[in-house]
C-alpha cells in the first residue's frame, strides 16, 4: 500500500469521478483508476461502486477513508512544517449546498484563489441533510451549511450570516397585490417548496402549523432554481431565502408577499470537525470566509 494510492483514494473519495480526480492530481485517468484498482485488490473488498456513470463510495470505502484521512492529515501537517506557508500548495474540499454554492461561496472562492493560486479546490454539492455526514467520514474539509443555530460536540460550527425567508409569487399572483395577508388566505394555494428533510422546508411545515394553516397543495423540489423558475411562471408560490430571489424581484419577475414567518432564523454556518487539524490552507479558506460573509 503506497501513499500515493492514499492520496489517490482520498481525492476520487472527494470529486466522486475519476475524471475529474485525475486533473485535480495531474495524472492520467488510466493511473488513477490503475491506482485505486490495485488498492481494492490489496485490501480485498470494492473501495467505490460504478452505478452506471455515478460514482459511489462502499461501506468499505467510508469506512477506509475515515481511517487514512488521519494519516493524510498528520502527512499533510508535516510537510507543512518545512514548507514555506506564504508559498501553499495542496488539495482543500468544500461541500456545500446548492444556494451556498451559487450564491454564497463563489465571492470566497475568488478571493481565496487570489490569494493562494497553488491550492487545488475540489468543491462537492451535496444535499443540506447529508452535510455533516461529509464531515464525519472525511470527505470534506470544510462544509457550509444553511439552517437554524446548529449545535454539535463533535464539530465546530461557526455563524457567518442571517438568510431571511420570504414567499414568492409572480406579479399577477392573486395574493401578490395584497397589502394583508391572514392565514385563511392561504388555504386552497399551490406552495413551492423543498423535499421533506430540508432544514428550511421543516421550518416551514412548522410556522404554518402554529398559524393552522392547511387544505394546501405542495409541489417538492430539489433544486432551489426550479422552484423559483416554477414561481415566476405562475404555478404557485415560492419558499425561498430572499438572495435566490435578489434579481428576479429587480426585475419584477417575482415579487414578495406581505406574509412574515416568524420565529425564522437561519444563518449560512461553516462547519469542520473538531478532531480535524486545521492545515495552514484550512485556516486560510476559513478566513477568507470570514472576511467575504461574516
Amino acid at each position: 500500500m503506497e501513499l500515493r494510492q492514499l492520496n489517490t483514494f482520498r481525492t476520487v473519495a472527494s470529486t466522486l469521478n475519476f475524471t475529474r480526480a485525475a486533473e485535480v492530481l495531474n495524472y492520467v485517468p488510466s493511473n488513477v483508476t490503475m491506482q485505486v484498482k490495485a488498492l481494492e485488490d490489496e485490501l480485498g473488498v470494492r473501495l467505490f461502486d460504478r452505478l452506471g456513470k455515478q460514482l459511489v463510495l462502499t461501506t468499505a470505502g467510508k469506512r477506509f477513508l475515515t481511517h487514512i484521512q488521519g494519516v493524510l492529515d498528520k502527512l499533510d501537517e508535516a510537510h507543512s512544517v518545512v514548507h514555506d506557508n506564504e508559498n501553499l500548495s495542496g488539495t482543500l474540499t468544500i461541500s456545500a449546498n446548492e444556494v451556498i454554492c451559487a450564491y454564497r461561496l463563489p465571492a470566497v472562492f475568488q478571493q481565496f484563489r487570489s490569494q493562494h493560486p497553488g491550492v487545488r479546490l475540489i468543491f462537492r454539492s451535496v444535499p443540506n441533510q447529508e452535510l455533516k455526514q461529509t464531515l464525519f467520514e472525511g470527505a470534506a474539509d470544510i462544509v457550509y451549511m444553511l439552517d437554524e443555530p446548529i449545535r454539535s460536540s463533535v464539530l465546530t460550527v461557526e455563524p457567518l450570516l442571517e438568510e431571511n425567508f420570504r414567499l414568492f409569487a409572480a406579479p399577477d399572483h392573486p395574493l401578490a397585490k395584497r397589502t394583508v395577508l391572514k392565514p385563511e388566505d392561504f388555504h386552497g394555494q399551490v406552495f413551492l417548496t423543498n423535499e421533506k428533510g430540508c432544514p428550511y422546508r421543516t421550518m416551514f411545515d412548522r410556522s404554518f402549523e402554529k398559524e393552522g394553516i392547511d387544505s394546501i397543495t405542495y409541489l417538492e423540489f430539489q433544486s432551489a432554481e426550479a422552484i423559483k423558475q416554477c414561481a415566476i411562471s405562475g404555478i404557485g408560490i415560492a419558499f425561498l431565502p430572499e438572495i435566490v430571489t435578489e434579481a428576479e424581484v429587480e426585475r419584477g419577475e417575482l415579487v414578495p408577499l406581505s406574509w412574515q414567518i416568524p420565529d425564522l432564523h437561519v444563518y449560512t454556518q461553516m462547519l469542520w470537525h473538531k478532531d480535524k487539524w486545521l492545515s495552514p490552507i484550512v485556516l486560510s479558506f476559513i478566513e477568507a470566509a470570514r472576511e467575504v460573509l461574516a
